[in-house]
């Protein structure tokens, strides 16, 4: 091969991971190819027709602090589609009270952390006085832990929680508040590793951290469309509805994938399909206990659609307690609903007990759950309602995942693990998601000699 000609690279897999790698390696020169099974990109946050409406799968939002996924979305111009609130607040309705439902709010303050918080915590009505004085000294010994002490992996969120003096209720309206939902696991089934990582991360880092941001537009707009125009731009090559069917070494060192009808040629390939389809594709000799993938469990979510005939929420999204119900969004107007009516989605984590439930019983679930918080919904007419399942959503933070979690690097010289459920640091998040595919292509360049600025280095 003629030194003048770019170096090929071949990434597997086109959800954020994969993108960002193929991104990060044609800015940097390579050739790229990207193969994607599915018609579309974005892996498991994307968009889909049903009727007038334009869906999301499930509902995803991300955190002021998630900076890889921020220069995701600048990267493919989307930054102004998806903006973080001015400050963060997140109303909290408990319908189970003894004296009726009560509304709290999760607010911050531009005070320095940790009093950005103290003046919500302090009002907090979910919580007693003494649970409220609890919390706050479990964040002082939370932010005291180091989240990449191995150590650490091995427990479970509960367990530390309860040695910190933090009750069920304490659990219920605050820690698993936010646990649940990042996390996807409660948090008896949660590394105290990962979730340390997100409440220092999110909560105690800076007070505008955990101020939140979501798409205004369907996600298929930022993860699709528009990641397919920075592809294009960047020059990659993009092959959606093409499955890779294998992948060897040659006998110049170079590698080779199978795809259906074709053998594509590269010096780099990117895995970032999840663990089980990497482990079926990984070469004899690239990982050292390849087996340790498959104990990388996943964890499902589940999101509830309903369509009313007028308006009954007033937010853009709450959380509640004393409910099945988790966290509610309002998505009328990024699904396109025209007319009167408000379309709600209900998203769900940590879904084992219901994801295999009827949509028959599903319904019956949630629809009297809903008229509970929203006085407004009793009596509406439901135009739609429809259920969406990830049965695979993530992989399980579970204590002990640390160590099963590879790194970008394999045994074989060019070839290259990226996911979300890679050693990022992260749990299963559009952030660590983006982050593994910098890992990757980081590793690859570095391996090329080719000189390399982190876009997060770059970005401070």
């Amino acid at each position: 091969m003629n030194d003048a000609q770019p170096k090929r690279a071949v990434v597997i897999g086109g959800g954020l991971a994969g993108i960002t790698a193929a991104l990060e390696l044609a800015d940097a020169g390579l050739a790229v190819t990207l193969v994607e099974g599915r018609p579309r990109l974005g892996g498991l946050a994307f968009s889909f027709r049903r009727g007038e409406l334009t869906v999301d799968n499930g509902q995803h939002v991300y955190l002021r602090c998630c900076t890889a996924y921020r220069w995701f979305l600048d990267r493919v111009g989307g930054a102004e589609l998806a903006p973080v609130q001015a400050k963060l607040d997140v109303p909290v309705l408990d319908v189970a009270h003894p004296k009726g439902p009560r509304l709290g709010r999760l607010r911050r303050d531009a005070l320095p952390v940790p009093l950005h918080l103290a003046r919500s915590l302090a009002t907090y009505p979910h919580l007693s006085l003494a649970e409220r004085a609890s919390v706050g000294r479990a964040a002082l010994a939370l932010k005291k832990l180091d989240p990449a002490d191995p150590a650490l992996d091995g427990v479970d969120f509960a367990t530390w929680l309860s040695r910190h003096g933090q009750s069920d209720r304490t659990i219920e309206a605050l820690w698993d508040l936010v646990g649940v939902a990042t996390l996807n696991a409660t948090a008896p089934h949660a590394s105290l590793g990962l979730a340390a990582m997100v409440f220092k991360t999110g909560l105690l880092s800076e007070p505008g951290a955990a101020d939140i941001g979501w798409a205004r537009v369907p996600l298929g707009d930022l993860h699709d469309t528009l990641a397919r125009k920075a592809l294009d731009a960047a020059g990659v090559r993009i092959e959606t509805r093409t499955k890779a069917e294998a992948i060897s070494r040659t006998d110049n060192g170079s590698w080779q994938v199978e795809v259906a009808g074709e053998t594509l040629d590269a010096e780099v390939v990117v895995l970032a399909v999840p663990q089980k389809e990497t482990h079926d594709l990984l070469p004899d000799g690239a990982l050292e206990e390849p087996g340790r993938l498959l104990g990388i469990g996943t964890a499902p979510i589940l999101n509830v659609h309903v369509v009313y005939d007028r308006t009954v929420l007033r937010q853009p999204f709450f959380a509640a307690l004393g409910s099945p119900v988790q966290w509610v969004f309002d998505r009328t107007d990024s699904s396109g609903l025209k007319g009167q009516g408000q379309y709600l989605a209900i998203s769900q984590s940590a879904a084992q007990d219901e994801i295999e439930l009827p949509v028959a019983e599903l319904r019956a679930r949630y629809l009297p759950e809903l008229e509970k918080l929203l006085p407004a919904a009793r009596g509406a007419e439901i135009l739609d309602f429809f259920v969406t399942r990830e049965r695979t959503a993530t992989f399980a933070p579970t204590p002990g995942v640390g160590r099963l979690r590879p790194s970008a690097r394999t045994r074989a010289d060019g070839l290259y693990l990226a996911g979300a459920w890679t050693a990022t640091g992260w749990p299963a998040t559009m952030e660590g998601a983006v982050r593994s595919g910098f890992s990757a292509a980081s590793a690859a360049l570095s391996t090329l000699g080719r000189p390399h600025v982190h876009p997060l280095q770059e970005a401070a």
